[in-house]
Order: structure tokens, then C-alpha cells, then sequence
């Protein structure tokens, strides 16, 4: 075949959401790349949140990689049909089809499953001789006819092998990709110790907590601030969960003069640290993002959590004593939550002078015990994957309603971002988060006018039962037309499938 032009995608969310405003390119995609780019091949990835995909270009790619979380999984797929209907060879990845890879090859040729940065180069090189499938670890894909998962990959043990991103690889960030950013992500570690029953990070990079050096770390947030950035975000699931590495970090950090604004995500336990918060505190962080869940002591139980609601209220008074602002999240819908533990919560961030939330709702990712347990119980009533981003209700919840789950939800979130709690942060002349909550009060409104549908769904569903369903969102009608205007204009030659030669 001759491989020489590989083209990552990584596809935009269907819906609003909080962060769309500061978009940040996930990293598996671009650290993939990076390792293919080192090794000579010309690569190029398409963010779709940072720009744009061009068909054309797209088009006389030799391959192309997909990259897809639960929610972007349709888009993923159709566009992986179509390039592949065109004779392209197409392969995908991420947390969605890790674990549903026989799902995915409806639409693709190959998924890699797991961590893929230590079988990439060898993927590609068995893509361009046409043989070796079979010694790629995790790797899923047909053979005679029949799908293949190879045995799981394993985790990369040392992350200090992993080259520093390189975001030039992106399209529209070629030149100057720290001054494009708004936020540059940096990984430290992977893997969580913890396991929330809704999380599927755990299944996706493991229990083991792996870090960086910090050397290594320090190279990159040196890079960033000398190319331009103003703002990193710690790309970690729990930045903190080693405290001692995050410590000898931060003083790095300070040591060196090397303090940005930096945000990253972090747990309650954080405020148990006292020297670990002054030093966040002094190398720079502005924000932090943390995953409250619940104040509703039964719901921590059932997600796991171990932590209680003291926790969470002395984690924001500390916090705030060092002057780091704080994100809140927290997860409506469990077998224990009614519609007052959701008003009790909006009372609870607001009493608590919280800078910003997100209020979600509660959803069974595959991969995740939840998902298990909803699935076995049949209580899921949509697969919609578009739907699963956390704000639409796919599941019938135990004390409350379809449609009370969902309009609460949201008539929390108009409550916290109300024009009233606006105010009092103008009176404080806090500018900053008077920006954050009159964007988080538009967003609101605008996901309301977008979602009206829905809300309607969810009140037929209440009446009538799992009998009423929902045509499944279209997701890549924009990509289709481009695709239809290629072929119109002779610019789509759809190659003989080499790939089919292979099965």
C-alpha cells in the first residue's frame, strides 16, 4: 500500500455544553500523531472543535483514525462509513469503542482498544503490509469473516516515553498553537485508584495512578508559557491523587518561576493537605474542577464516592480561604435522589458562594457498573449515544419521573445562573465570574431552545411508558453534503477497498 498520509479526526460533541467556550483538543489523537510524525509519516489531525474537517483534503489521506467518546460516537461513525464506503482504510479508538468494538466495526475496519501509543507505529505498519494483525495488543477486526479482539492491551507503564504533543499537527493551530489555545492541556498522569460506579475512566486507563517525571512535565509547561500560553489545564482525571508527586510538582514550579493560571481536576480530599493547597495556591492555580456528585449522603454510597458531605463543605471553605475559585459538578437521577435532593443541592451551592457549576444528569456510559446494572434491570430507554452526554435523561429513574429528572435539572441550572446571583457578584465587582455566570445563564437558554424536543420526550415518556420512542438525532448531515458536493464535482474517487481483500 504505502502508507505515507494518516488523518486523525476527533469529532465534535452534538449538543452545548460548559466548556465550548475554551475548546481543548483531547490528547490521544495528537500524542498518537506526535509518535507517527517521529517516525516519518505525514500526519495531520482534525479537532473538531477547534476547526472545521476539510473533505477534500480528508480524501487522499491513506488511512484515518477516529477518535470517539460515547457522545460523538454517531458522528464518529458515520463519518468513519463514509471514508470508508470511499475505499479508505479506517480505524478507531477511544473509550466508547474500547468497549463496544463489534459495534464500531459496523462502520469501521479496525479498533484499537485501550492506551494505544505503544502499538501505533506497529498497527500501521501491519495496515501497510496487509499482515501481523495478529500481534497488535487490543486490537479488534475482522479475519475470515469473523471478528478478532486480540488479548487487551496493556497500560503504558512509563509515561515518561511519551513525546510532549505536538499541536502543529492540528489543523489551524500550525503556527503559534500556544497563542491559538486558549487552554493548554498538559498530562501528568493516568489512571484513577478510585472507582465511581458511573466512571469509566478506570476501565478505559486502569486503577494503577501513573505519573510523569517531573522533569518531564516541566519541559512542557516551560514550552507552553515560551510559545505563548497564558492558561494550562492539567489534563488529568485526579491531578492530586499522588500528593506528594503533585507537591514536589508545584514547588518545581515556584522554584523555577514557571507559574501560569492553571486549572485541573481534582477531588474533595485535596483540602486535607494544608501545605499542598498553599502550594497550588502559589504556583498559579486559578480554578479547580471537582466532582461533588451529591450532598445526598445515600447517593455518595451508591456512586462510590467515599466521601461525605462534611468533606465537600470543608473542601470549599478551605479552598476559598486560598482564594482558588471552584467548579462544581454534581450527578442528579440516582436510586436515592428525589426532586428535593435537587433543590436542596441548588441551595447548597449557592450557600456555599460556589463560582460555577455543572448540574447533570446521571448516565449509564458503557464500560461502567452503571451501565451494567441499568441494562440488566431494562431500565435504559434510549441508545442514542448522541443523547449520553450527561444532560439528557436515557434511563427511568427510581423516585422521580422522567420529565422531573430532566426539567428539574435543568431548572436548577437557571436557578444557579439566575440574574440575581449575577448581580451579587457585579456588587463584589468579582468581573471574572459575573462573565462565567451571565455565559453559564446563555447557555442554559440556548440549550433549552435547542432541546425543546426533548423536554417534550421526556414528558410523553412519563405518561405513556418506554412504549413512545425517539427518532435518533442526525449528527453528520453537514459532512454527508460535503461528501455529495465531492462527488458532484469528480473530487471523490472512491478506491478499490483494500482492506476487503484482508477478510
Amino acid at each position: 500500500m504505502g502508507i505515507k498520509k494518516i488523518v486523525f479526526i476527533e469529532t465534535r460533541p452534538p449538543d452545548l455544553h460548559v466548556f465550548a467556550r475554551s475548546p481543548i483538543p483531547r490528547l490521544g489523537t495528537v500524542l498518537m500523531g506526535t509518535i507517527l510524525k517521529k517516525h516519518g509519516y505525514d500526519v495531520k489531525s482534525y479537532v473538531e472543535v477547534v476547526g472545521e474537517i476539510d473533505i477534500e483534503d480528508i480524501l487522499t489521506a491513506d488511512c484515518v483514525g477516529l477518535s470517539t467518546i460515547t457522545s460523538t460516537a454517531p458522528r464518529a461513525y458515520e463519518i468513519a462509513k463514509l471514508l470508508k464506503d470511499a475505499g479508505i482504510p479506517v480505524f478507531m479508538g477511544g473509550p466508547h469503542v474500547t468497549y463496544l468494538a463489534e459495534e464500531a466495526l459496523q462502520y469501521c475496519d479496525y479498533v484499537i482498544r485501550g492506551e494505544a501509543d505503544e502499538s501505533i507505529v506497529d498497527f500501521i505498519k501491519a495496515l501497510d503490509k496487509g499482515a501481523g494483525f495478529e500481534n497488535i495488543q487490543g486490537l479488534s477486526y475482522r479475519k475470515d469473516g469473523a471478528i478478532t479482539h486480540n488479548r487487551t492491551l496493556y497500560y503504558c507503564k512509563d509515561l515518561n516515553v511519551l513525546p510532549a504533543p505536538d499541536f502543529s499537527i492540528i489543523k489551524g493551530l500550525e503556527v503559534d498553537p500556544f497563542k491559538k489555545l486558549s487552554i493548554t492541556p498538559i498530562m501528568t498522569s493516568r489512571g484513577c485508584p478510585y472507582d465511581c460506579s458511573f466512571c469509566s475512566v478506570t476501565q478505559m486507563f486502569g486503577h494503577q495512578y501513573r505519573f510523569r517525571s517531573t522533569e518531564r512535565v516541566m519541559e512542557e509547561v516551560e514550552n507552553a508559557m515560551r510559545g505563548g500560553a497564558k492558561w494550562v489545564f492539567f489534563y488529568d482525571d485526579n491531578f492530586t491523587a499522588n500528593k506528594q508527586r503533585t507537591k514536589e510538582l508545584l514547588k518545581t514550579m515556584i522554584e523555577k518561576k514557571l507559574t501560569p493560571n492553571w486549572t485541573a481536576q481534582v477531588r474533595v480530599d485535596v483540602a486535607k493537605d494544608v501545605e499542598l493547597l498553599d502550594l497550588m495556591k502559589r504556583s498559579g492555580c486559578h480554578t479547580v474542577y471537582i466532582g461533588f456528585e451529591s450532598i445526598n449522603p445515600e447517593t455518595l454510597k451508591i456512586y462510590n464516592k467515599k466521601q461525605s458531605v462534611e468533606d465537600i463543605e470543608k473542601c470549599i471553605r478551605l479552598l476559598h480561604k486560598e482564594g482558588i475559585r471552584i467548579h462544581g459538578m454534581f450527578v442528579f437521577g440516582s436510586d436515592e435522589d428525589t426532586t428535593d435532593t435537587i433543590s436542596q443541592t441548588v441551595r447548597f451551592a449557592k450557600k456555599n458562594d460556589l463560582e460555577s457549576v455543572q448540574f447533570l444528569v446521571l448516565t449509564p456510559l458503557p464500560g461502567t457498573k452503571l451501565h451494567h446494572e441499568l441494562e440488566h434491570d431494562g431500565r435504559v430507554v434510549s441508545h442514542d449515544w448522541s443523547l449520553y452526554d450527561a444532560h439528557h435523561v436515557v434511563f427511568e429513574p427510581k423516585k422521580m419521573s422522567y420529565y422531573d429528572l430532566q426539567s428539574e435539572t435543568l431548572k436548577a441550572s437557571k436557578d444557579f445562573y439566575s440574574v440575581w446571583q449575577i448581580a451579587k457578584r457585579a456588587l463584589r465587582r468579582d468581573w471574572f465570574n459575573v462573565m462565567i455566570k451571565a455565559y453559564g445563564r446563555s447557555l442554559t437558554r440556548k440549550w433549552l431552545e435547542k432541546n425543546t424536543y426533548f423536554i417534550d420526550y421526556t414528558k410523553k415518556l412519563t405518561s405513556v411508558g418506554k412504549k413512545v420512542e425517539i427518532t435518533a438525532r442526525k449528527t453528520a448531515e453537514d459532512v454527508k453534503e460535503k461528501f455529495r458536493k465531492q462527488e458532484l464535482s469528480g473530487g471523490l474517487i472512491r478506491r478499490p477497498n483494500s482492506q476487503a481483500l484482508l477478510k
